[in-house]
């Protein structure tokens, strides 16, 4: 299967382009249990590796943690959709998970993940979020305000209220099994879960080549890990690429938000 050109037109337009059910019943159960899993397993540990968020739960470094997530990453009609926004050399930055409990009353700020404004050479980031839960308008669904990611500016530099209601902002919702992917300069967060359920979510976090990993995946995955991988995903996690390697040893943990 191949992206139409109107989805690609969709998302190089609005920023985001919801595809409802992309993961099917079979990988959608197979990753709910690893996530349970993992979670059930690191309990208070949870997202240690990268961060802890009051009124939610974490996981991190998920690449490590199973290969129904490595499967995840190659989804190819996804891939295709990242390359449509990042061009032809791209990277998984991070790979995480995040829970929001029920009762968790705080939105996140609008903001652009890793703080990032699109460069010289375009723009540098894409989310995908992978819908391991139905997402309504009162259990945390992400808003996002449709073309912000070409203001060429961050939610701070203009806003003075991140956690208030955008007039332009869209709530996305929709069926479990579905995935947004977004050009994650466009300005979105997570809103409050006001139902008695969790919500849940994995977020496939992609970078431009020439950009540092949010999370170093060499540093991170284990060696026996690593050996099982094949040539295609050991590129797309930039485990043999000298340039990688430059920047994470230059690499400064910057201000922005990650889902």
């Amino acid at each position: 299967m191949h992206i139409s050109a109107a989805d690609q037109q969709s998302l190089d337009l609005e920023g985001y382009l919801f595809l409802p059910n992309l993961m099917g019943d079979e990988l959608l159960g197979r990753l709910r249990a690893a996530v349970g899993q993992l979670f059930d397993r690191e309990g208070a540990q949870a997202g240690s590796e990268f961060k802890q968020e009051p009124g939610c739960r974490r996981l991190a470094n998920l690449v490590n943690k199973g290969a129904v997530f490595q499967e995840m990453i190659l989804h190819s009609i996804v891939l295709e959709l990242v390359e449509s926004v990042l061009g032809d050399r791209f990277k998984l930055s991070s790979l995480n998970a995040r829970q929001v409990l029920p009762g968790c009353d705080q939105p996140q700020p609008l903001h652009a993940d890793m703080a990032a404004i699109p460069d010289e050479a375009g723009f540098w980031v894409c989310n995908t979020i992978w819908m391991l839960d139905d997402f309504t308008s009162e259990n945390g669904a992400p808003r996002i305000v449709p073309r912000s990611h070409r203001f060429n500016a961050l939610p701070a530099e203009r806003i003075e209220d991140l956690n208030a209601a955008h007039p332009d902002e869209k709530v996305i919702c929709g069926p479990a099994g579905s995935v947004i992917v977004m050009n994650a300069h466009a300005w979105h967060g997570g809103m409050p879960n006001r139902t008695d359920n969790s919500r849940t979510a994995v977020h496939a976090f992609y970078a431009r080549w020439d950009k540092p990993q949010q999370q170093y995946q060499r540093r991170l995955l284990d060696s026996d890990v690593q050996a099982s991988f094949s040539p295609h995903l050991r590129q797309l996690l930039a485990l043999d690429d000298s340039l990688n390697d430059e920047l994470s040893a230059g690499e400064v943990v910057r201000s922005g938000f990650m889902k």
